[in-house]
């Protein structure tokens, strides 16, 4: 794996990872892929062997945040970090971590990671040379706008993550990624996960045709248009659109109920159908479309969706894809999966660990993300690869990409 910075730009300070514990896993996997990165630099260029802190066989830093038992926390930094480049990994949605609040067991909330967070940057702050924090899901980034006399939770968030000093944000398809207006003095970089789905995608169906003929791409609802539209562009197929008619006299978890998915958009009779959006969360909405699109005559219903949150279990996901609703189910391994989903059969995993470290050392030499923000070339030379083995009807050659 090559790094697409130019090996004569040199970092901006020693790199330092810092995992939240519900990120311990990405985090791994994450340095793995900068150190493998980084010694394929350093072999094609050897005045990299002398920048100090270069290559390393681990970028993580030892930190660790406790609890007493009370539930009350606090951060420590078991090693230096004076003079680093910090990049620290979050997790919000991690529910399987716990901790004791007298005697009885809890289970992390996003709350409790973001608070875990705060306590590592102020651990850090005043020492480090720079802060960037990588957060995939953005914390309460549900909550990214006012309706009447509500709290606005993100800005609220962002705005503190500033005041803190964190230089960078980081952040996956964020639910609206206009809440970074309320921190206009910070970088704020939102990417987005197309060039892994497609992967994924073609991997898990050998057979799937790109073309208008036979594929579609639905957005379930107004907010999922932008993904939608370019993704359905990209591959030159059309794409349809669900818009939600809710009851707005009742309120139930916080949300007006759906009472049904209305569809704008051309027939999906015999074609196989997309389905993108940001996340998951009970479900009810996305699989409500692959029911409906089925029984318009779809072909296959495949879902593509950043994080996976599942908050209300899989049995739902089980039942349709028993009853041919649900094809396959695709996200991304940037938040935390239950064991159990990773053992479904209609599941599988768009893969943005190398794509992680690519961001994280592209940053590290300070120079432009524009050039792995956009993933329009990727996209067209695979589709290009895809289009040359139809036409010849040989076996497809496994897609190697260096940037993940």
């Amino acid at each position: 794996m090559s790094s697409i910075v130019q090996p004569k730009i040199l970092p901006v300070a020693p790199l330092k990872i810092a995992a939240l514990e519900g990120a311990a896993e990405m985090s791994r996997e994450v340095d793995a892929n900068i150190v493998k990165l980084r010694k394929g630099n350093a072999a094609r260029d050897r005045d990299l062997l002398t920048v100090p802190g270069y290559l390393d066989n681990s970028y993580i830093l030892d930190a660790k945040c406790s609890r007493y038992g009370t539930g009350e926390g606090k951060a420590k930094i078991n090693e230096s970090v004076r003079g680093t480049d910090l990049y620290i990994l979050a997790d919000v949605t991690n529910y399987s971590m716990t901790y004791k609040v007298c005697g009885r067991i809890n289970h992390m909330s996003p709350d409790n990671h973001f608070q875990d967070l705060k306590r590592i940057i102020s651990a850090a702050n005043g020492k480090a040379h720079r802060i960037n924090v990588i957060m995939p899901f953005l914390y309460e980034s549900r909550q990214h706008k006012r309706s009447g006399r509500e709290s606005l939770d993100c800005a609220l968030g962002l705005k503190e993550l500033s005041d803190y000093g964190v230089s960078n944000i980081i952040t996956f398809d964020a639910h609206d990624p206009r809440v970074m207006n309320s921190v206009p003095l910070i970088g704020f970089d939102n990417f987005m996960p197309t060039y892994q789905f497609l992967r994924a995608l073609i991997k898990a169906v050998p057979d799937l045709k790109l073309d208008n003929k036979h594929l579609m791409v639905i957005s379930p609802d107004e907010g999922a248009m932008p993904r939608a539209v370019y993704f359905s562009n990209i591959l030159g197929v059309d794409m349809g659109m669900f818009y939600k008619r809710r009851d707005y006299s009742k309120i139930v978890n916080g949300r007006n109920p759906i009472v049904a998915h209305e569809f704008l958009g051309d027939s999906v009779k015999g074609k196989d159908v997309v389905v993108i959006d940001d996340m998951i969360s009970s479900g009810g909405s996305m699989l409500d479309v692959c029911r409906q699109v089925k029984e318009m005559g779809a072909k296959r219903t495949f879902v593509c969706t950043t994080f996976g949150l599942f908050t209300d279990g899989f049995d739902k996901f089980d039942e349709y894809y028993q009853k041919g609703f649900l094809d396959k189910l695709i996200t991304t391994n940037l938040a935390y999966r239950p064991p159990e989903l990773l053992k479904k059969p209609y599941y599988e995993t768009a893969n943005m660990y190398k794509y992680l470290a690519s961001i994280i050392d592209t940053l590290n030499h300070d120079v432009s993300v524009d050039k792995i923000k956009s993933t329009t070339h990727k996209i067209t030379k695979i589709l290009s690869k895809k289009q040359l083995v139809s036409e010849t009807d040989e076996t497809e050659p496994e897609i190697v990409d260096p940037e993940g």
